[in-house]
């Protein structure tokens, strides 16, 4: 008999829109949780995002799976007062808004407390619910420059570069959904709630390793490194000969020589100066420029199988088709199929991996407001009338 899954009979509201509140809200739902997603009338905007078929975007089907859609205008008092009702009956809330804007509508943690004492209220921002930047606009491109994230990106001298994903609004949701679940764990010691303040430049600024205390230890400013990562060599992407790139990672002591061997270069994989990572960071051009011309003389396909016989880390760039079409993505179960208007459409599935109490898709984001009269009236109520009167106003 299979478990129930771990986040079973927690309601979650999602107030949030576009992607770090309904990311979180997807991560929460696929392990279990009830999310009841409220949405404006004409619904979230990512639906119009990107790739869009029959007038909702291919994104939305995956953001939106496992989640109620309930459309609830916020902006006028009967969608306020709704909304409150349901987060009375709620266990978390996550909303993205700009600070202040939920106790504007008396839908902050202070007003729903007295009602619902246990809520775990997750608030996704910018820059957080405090400090003096709190109320700046903060979309994650702008939160990933100014976490320094950007900085360390790209060639030195020329523009930083972005990674073609809102990778701030992502690491954001993660980092939200880990708060949720450790407050989960709290309130089973204190039947209490409490606000999860999530800001968007600070779960960027997780991800910064030891580049803090190398600064302030040895004033070292960590500057771009364009396909290398400074102080580790060899760790590279190289063109093979049909113009295809590899990634060699060779920065074990005991790998590098077998790399250098197998490179057919006794004379790098021999040399004393290079047995250790300092010496091999002093003579990294050396190194890169003798991988640089192995590789560009054989293809990538040959250069993987070689480095894979003496067990040194090498692998493909893969783009979507690659990862579609891969053995092992399919094996591990990475791809899950959902029908959209009878037609197969594949999602990624939501890590982490549970051996005993795994996640699922349940089914794939739906339409606007599908299950307002569900939930209103289950949940609430709210009989026929009212809710005709509600959609009307």
């Amino acid at each position: 008999m299979s478990m129930a899954k771990p986040l079973s009979g927690i309601r979650v509201v999602e107030l949030g829109q576009l992607l770090a509140g309904p990311f979180t809200g997807a991560i929460l739902g696929y392990f279990g949780a009830e999310v009841i997603k409220i949405e404006p009338p004409g619904g979230d905007p990512l639906r119009q995002w990107r790739e869009v078929n029959n007038g909702t975007s291919f994104w939305y089907r995956s953001l939106g799976r496992n989640k109620k859609s309930v459309v609830l205008d916020l902006k006028t008092e009967g969608g306020r007062d709704v909304t409150r009702r349901l987060l009375k009956t709620a266990d978390v809330v996550i909303e993205n808004f700009r600070p202040g804007t939920m106790e504007k509508w008396a839908l902050g943690p202070e007003d729903i407390k007295p009602d619902n004492p246990g809520l775990i209220y997750a608030r996704i921002s910018g820059y957080g619910q405090t400090g003096p930047f709190s109320q700046k606009p903060g979309y994650a491109s702008v939160t990933e420059g100014y976490a320094g994230f950007r900085y360390i990106n790209g060639h030195k001298d020329e523009p930083p570069v972005r990674p073609n994903i809102s990778l701030g609004d992502t690491v954001a949701a993660i980092h939200a959904a880990l708060g949720v679940t450790l407050a989960i764990i709290q309130r089973h010691q204190s039947n209490e709630g409490q606000v999860v303040d999530v800001a968007l430049y600070e779960s960027v600024f997780n991800l910064l390793e030891g580049i803090i205390p190398e600064y302030d230890g040895a004033g070292v400013i960590r500057e771009p490194s364009g396909s290398t990562i400074t102080g580790i060599v060899p760790t590279n992407t190289y063109r093979c000969a049909d113009d295809k790139f590899v990634v060699i990672g060779g920065n074990g002591d005991s790998i590098f020589k077998r790399l250098m061997l197998e490179a057919d270069r006794p004379d790098i994989a021999n040399d004393p100066a290079l047995a250790q990572n300092p010496g091999r960071v002093i003579h990294q051009q050396r190194i890169d420029d003798a991988l640089a011309d192995w590789c560009a003389a054989h293809t990538s396909t040959e250069i993987i199988d070689k480095l894979e016989t003496v067990k040194v880390p090498v692998g493909p760039i893969y783009s979507v088709a690659d990862m579609l079409e891969d053995p092992h993505y399919n094996a591990r179960g990475l791809f899950e199929t959902v029908e959209i208007d009878g037609e197969p459409l594949k999602i990624p599935a939501i890590m982490p991996r549970l051996s005993e109490t795994p996640g699922a898709t349940e089914w794939p984001g739906g339409d606007v407001g599908a299950h307002t009269h569900e939930v209103l009236s289950e949940l609430l109520g709210m009989s026929d009338e009212d809710i005709a009167n509600l959609s009307r106003d």
